[in-house]
This record gives C-alpha cells, sequence and structure tokens, in this order.
C-alpha cells in the first residue's frame, strides 16, 4: 500500500456513522468523535470551497452512512462533529462507497486539495455530559437561530478532578435556582483530547446577543454568582475561551 493512498485512508478517517443526533442526545452521556483542521488564515477560501465541493459530492451519490454538523472558530479552526457509540463506530465503508460511487482518483484529488490548506489536523473523542448541563427546555446541540458560539475550556489535574466536578454542579445547582438565561452544555474529554478538561458550550444569536445575557446574568446571581464562580476558577489547572459559529453551510446530513 503507497504512502498517498494510506494517507488518503487517514484523511477519510474523519466520516463516521452518523444517527439521528436528537434522538441520541436523550441518552445520559452522548460520546462524539471531533476532526479539527487547523487551517492556514491565508488559506480559508480554498478550505471552504473544497469541503463544499466533497458535501456535493456526498450528497450526489447519496452517501447515508456519514454525516456530521460542523463549527468555525474565530482562529480558523473546523471542526466536523459526529455522534459515536463507540470507537468501533469508526467505519472505512464510507471511503470506499464514495470513492465506488465518484471515483477513487476524483476524492482522492479533493483530499489533496484540502491537505495543502492545513499544517494540523486533530481527531479526538467529548462526551456530553447530562448531569452537568444546564439547558432546562431539553437539550440540543443546535439551538434554533443561536448559531454563534462561545466555548470555555477549564482542564483538570487528576489530583483536583473531584474538587473541579464539585464546583461544577455548584454552578449548576445556582443556575438552576435562578432561572439563569444563559443555557449551556458541558461535554468531556475523551481519547485524544488535549488534556483532561471540560467543554462549555454558550449558544447565542451573535456576540452582542451573548454580551447582553452574560450582563443579564452577572446581575441575576449577584455576588454569591461571582463567589460561585471564583471557586471554580481557582480550581482549575488552566482555561481558555473562544468564539465562533456552528456552520450550516458545511454540515452534512443524509437524507
Amino acid at each position: 500500500m503507497g504512502r498517498q493512498l494510506i494517507k488518503f485512508i487517514g484523511a477519510l478517517l474523519l466520516f463516521l456513522p452518523f444517527g439521528s443526533v436528537q434522538g441520541q442526545e436523550e441518552e445520559v452521556s452522548q460520546a462524539y468523535w471531533v476532526h479539527e483542521d487547523l487551517v492556514k488564515p491565508s488559506m480559508v477560501s480554498e478550505y471552504e470551497k473544497t469541503v463544499k465541493e466533497l458535501l456535493n459530492l456526498l450528497k450526489t451519490h447519496e452517501i447515508q452512512i456519514t454525516g456530521w454538523i460542523a463549527l468555525n472558530t474565530y482562529d480558523a479552526s473546523y471542526s466536523f462533529v459526529s455522534p459515536i457509540k463507540s470507537m468501533a463506530d469508526i467505519n472505512h465503508q464510507v471511503f470506499i462507497e464514495l470513492s465506488e460511487k465518484a471515483g477513487k482518483e476524483t476524492v482522492s484529488e479533493i483530499f489533496k486539495r484540502m491537505d495543502k490548506c492545513y499544517d494540523t489536523e486533530l481527531d479526538y473523542v467529548i462526551h456530553l455530559d447530562k448531569e452537568l448541563t444546564y439547558m432546562p427546555n431539553g437539550i440540543t446541540l443546535t439551538p434554533e437561530g443561536e448559531n454563534f458560539r462561545t466555548m470555555h475550556w477549564l482542564y483538570v489535574s487528576p489530583g483536583n478532578r473531584a474538587v473541579v466536578k464539585e464546583h461544577m454542579i455548584a454552578v449548576k445547582d445556582l443556575f438552576t435556582r435562578k432561572g439563569s438565561p444563559v443555557h449551556y452544555r458541558v461535554y468531556r474529554s475523551g481519547f485524544g483530547a488535549d488534556g483532561e478538561h471540560y467543554l462549555v458550550a454558550i449558544a447565542a444569536k451573535d456576540a452582542l446577543h451573548y454580551a447582553s445575557r452574560s450582563l443579564e446574568n452577572d446581575e441575576l446571581l449577584g455576588d454569591v454568582g461571582q463567589s460561585v464562580m471564583s471557586d471554580l476558577l481557582s480550581s482549575l489547572l488552566k482555561y481558555k475561551q473562544k468564539q465562533g459559529e456552528i456552520r450550516p453551510d458545511l454540515k452534512y446530513a443524509p437524507n
């Protein structure tokens, strides 16, 4: 097997069996496979054009065993998120089927052009944690009309794992008691992730909506809220934040 074919197969591992996202969200803890491309800023237009070519190819040939939602953060990172039941759900059949229907050379050429747009690609697993998630109206990854995202990464040291979780529970309890307008989903890091962490994702209509609702929440929670959040942040190994948006135009959902 030649090196180009090995690279071709590796690139296609980002495509995984796609179940009903809403149905799977009813489970206690849903796992997701994330493929992330760290795109060169100068290549963003070319990258998006190439991804859309791939989407058209999948739609044209009615590939049914793969799908994802797409997230684009403002540092030119693109993440493709697919629900899985286990690591065994990684299925090579999708690129075999696509190559058979569209032609191996056609598909390979798309990925060669895509590869030129980034130097780093990542693959890892995260787990939606319903216990820590605060979405009183029902859990969904894509609240209607709210494609803007703010993500908070809360990194945890092994020795402080229990303490951090206690603080996460305290935050949710406070939000629940006060009826906070800021709803959020919590994910736990899994296989291949960049260190042990919680990922807190908050949806909004846009940056202004996020900021105004955050101010409203601060006023609602008051001094108690500041104390609870301070306790959480002081227990972390490290913290980072990014903003971006869900990209419906880069999503793939089979019929």
